[in-house]
């Protein structure tokens, strides 16, 4: 890996279709313009097509000749991820490349998705393995094979899954339901990848986390109603990532090297290089060990089956 890997290094991604969730700000939009500048046909999704609109129109002053679109995903309802890779297969044979980012943080209060389950949990995790499996049959057309990129957090090193809880629906503590959403995310990369290989299928599993990414996701949600111990959190959680994180471009570069990279690894984990992986060059990351258990991976693949519907293997 080289020591400072910018998207510059990353091949010619022309012909290429790479769907971006999460992409109208932040890591999504920074990662949607580091593939359009490679040359990749980026399509950038989100709930909010001003947003969108805005996204794109920002995208192309940047990458003149950007082929980029944007196309409306909700990620906390599968009918509208069903939707979505409906739609995505009636008008492209294949897709190269499916960043999975979108993603919500610390909700104050509990929240539900539109199928009932809770929001980061629902949102960060199910939808995107809802979003995957479907989308599956125009990854594995791709040459070469398709690239998923799952977008984990140093958050996931404080994650533990609650099998008999997943929703929170006994105890929800903001903090906790995300560090489990992102713990999730990695552990489905992980078993993904491994998935692929077994059943010899043409598609690569790679993990990235930003870092201490500067980004709205820190401070999401932040006008529901907060007690003072929230409140106090969030603030600490803003001050830290300003001065001790990174921009968003710098937190997209690990998400960027995984999904171009040719020596990025299937089942690899690629984060910034610096004190405690909050920022700096692209490297690979350390794994929790709660992420590395087989018996945990599976449960947790054939909960997710069995609560989306999609059936992934």
């Amino acid at each position: 890996m080289s020591a400072k890997w910018t998207i510059d290094r990353a091949p010619d991604l022309t012909g290429r279709t790479a769907v971006v969730t999460g992409a109208t700000g932040g890591l999504g939009y920074e990662t949607a313009l580091g593939l359009a500048s490679r040359g990749a046909t980026v399509l950038l999704t989100g709930r909010d097509p001003a947003r969108g609109a805005r996204a794109v129109a920002s995208l192309r002053q940047q990458v003149a000749d950007a082929r980029a679109e944007f196309l409306p995903l909700d990620l906390a309802c599968l009918r509208s991820v069903a939707d979505f890779a409906r739609g995505l297969a009636e008008r492209t044979d294949t897709l190269d490349i499916l960043v999975n980012n979108a993603g919500v943080m610390a909700a104050p209060r509990r929240q539900e998705t539109a199928d009932g389950f809770e929001m980061q949990f629902g949102t960060n995790y199910l939808g995107h393995f809802a979003l995957t499996g479907r989308l599956r049959p125009l990854l594995l057309r791709a040459a070469g094979g398709g690239r998923v990129v799952s977008v984990a957090s140093l958050a996931a090193w404080q994650g533990h899954m609650v099998f008999d809880d997943l929703q929170g629906r006994h105890r929800y503590t903001p903090f906790s339901a995300y560090q489990q959403s992102k713990l999730a995310n990695l552990i489905f990369a992980l078993e993904l990848s491994r998935v692929a290989q077994s059943a010899g299928w043409r598609l690569h599993s790679i993990a990235a986390h930003p870092g201490w990414a500067r980004t709205d996701i820190a401070v999401s949600r932040s006008s529901a109603p907060q007690g003072i111990a929230e409140r106090l959190m969030r603030r600490l959680v803003r001050v830290g990532f300003r001065y001790l994180g990174q921009s968003a471009e710098a937190g997209a570069r690990p998400i960027l090297f995984a999904a171009t990279a040719p020596d990025a690894r299937d089942g690899g984990y690629y984060g910034p290089g610096g004190r405690g992986e909050r920022r700096g060059r692209v490297t690979e990351a350390r794994i929790p060990p709660q992420a590395l258990s087989l018996s945990v991976a599976r449960r947790l693949w054939s909960v997710s089956e069995r609560l989306t519907g999609v059936a992934l293997s």
